[in-house]
């Protein structure tokens, strides 16, 4: 009888977990990689220093001065914190604040593949956080339903990769519900659906999706993926709170690599509102998530080559998108490029740069440039070739520059 294979979700603790570094001698003896990322002393596109990046908060008063901030939080104290950890200060907080909310998933009861639901099962009990089955047309379901009922269900897809069975639930009925409503008020209002999204370095086909542009075409739903632990607490608190049906995407990636100084207190980030993480006057360039820290690092090396200014928005929500505060940059500086992970076809930056081309076309010096994922699905080894680096942005900066 024929051996039976792993199953994809068997295999997503194998290929997720931390790899070993190779002995010496195979190093001495594998054969150098072919592109950029990997050229001996690049100057570019060496590993993001996120224990030196600015787009973090490395001390406590750095993050209380945040204008966000409600006063009250400004005055308290924070702790050095990762963002799977803001992840679980968040829902805990919310399952303390609320006895309407819930979470659940696979998994979930015992903290999850990545840990962000941890200890919560075991402090507010199995009948407000609890395991599913492997199912996410059930979970999110289950959701709708909970959510139609007055609760505030925080539904978790494992991973982003397996979100497909779901589209139906969310797209025809989730973002649908309180449209259809009417004055009744029986909708699924709270809902929020949680996933970890993006490259980690090693998940190959299955674990390394970013499927946030099929959910910005879709009325009704709010598509949310923040860049570090101060924003993945305030806009995920701000997302259960919130009264229409949340698709919250977290960049795996960075669970355990942004680290920064985040308020103890419970705090609320807006889901209207881009953030300007930086100010400048000859160009501007639009992320969220991870490429962020990509694009800061560009910023910095073509700054000081170029002698030029960059401004940097993080888009945070993309969908329904702060349109006046991209616009706005955009015709001070008469440049975008805009740069996220998934492809460039149809994806955020198509209708971002589309935006700018019919809201500031006058005031463009030179056309929108788009620095994306490659439109093919992202191999095991072939990651760092596919994703936007470094050296890319540098390039659009340089190229839209001299146009």
């Amino acid at each position: 009888m024929a051996a039976k294979s792993p199953s994809i979700r068997a295999l997503s603790r194998y290929l997720l977990r931390p790899q070993a570094v190779p002995h010496a001698t195979c190093r001495q003896q594998r054969t150098p990689k072919r592109h950029s990322s990997a050229v001996a002393g690049a100057r570019l596109n060496g590993p993001i220093e996120y224990d030196t990046t600015p787009l973090l908060y490395h001390t406590s008063k750095a993050a209380l001065t945040n204008p966000e901030l409600p006063e009250d939080v400004r005055k308290g104290q924070t702790k050095r914190i990762n963002l799977y950890q803001a992840v679980n200060e968040a829902l805990r907080h919310a399952l303390q604040s609320d006895e309407r909310v819930l979470v659940f998933g696979e998994d979930v009861q015992f903290g999850g593949v990545f840990r962000a639901t941890m200890n919560l099962a075991s402090d507010f009990g199995t009948e407000r956080v609890f395991n599913t089955p492997l199912s996410e047309q059930g979970l999110v379901g289950f959701a709708i339903g909970a959510a139609s009922e007055g609760m505030k269900p925080v539904a978790e897809i494992q991973f982003a990769d397996y979100v497909y069975p779901a589209f139906d639930q969310i797209v025809n009925e989730a973002a649908k519900y309180r449209y259809m409503a009417g004055a009744t008020q029986v909708h699924c209002g709270g809902l929020v659906v949680r996933m970890p999204t993006g490259v980690v370095g090693h998940g190959g086909l299955y674990h390394s999706q970013s499927p946030e542009a099929l959910f910005t075409h879709i009325p009704g739903l709010h598509v949310v993926i923040p860049r570090s632990p101060t924003q993945a607490k305030g806009l995920l608190l701000s997302a259960i709170r919130t009264n229409d049906p949340i698709i919250f995407m977290e960049p795996k990636i960075l669970y355990r690599a942004s680290i920064e100084q985040v308020p103890v207190d419970p705090f609320y980030l807006p889901l209207d509102k881009a953030e300007i993480l930086k100010t400048g006057k000859d160009i501007t360039i639009v992320s969220y998530g991870q490429p962020l820290y990509t694009c800061s690092a560009a910023i910095t090396a073509a700054e000081k080559d170029f002698g030029c200014s960059v401004e940097l928005i993080d888009l945070r929500t993309i969908y329904p998108w702060d349109r006046e505060t991209v616009l706005d940059s955009v015709k001070k500086t008469g440049r975008a490029i805009v740069v996220h992970e998934s492809m460039q076809n149809a994806g955020v930056g198509a209708e971002v740069a589309a935006t700018i081309q019919e809201k500031a076309f006058l005031r463009l010096e030179a056309p929108v440039k788009r620095v994306t994922g490659w439109a093919t699905f992202t191999g095991l080894m072939f990651e760092p070739l596919i994703v936007p680096d470094v050296t890319r942005v540098y390039d659009a900066i340089k190229k839209t520059l001299d146009y």
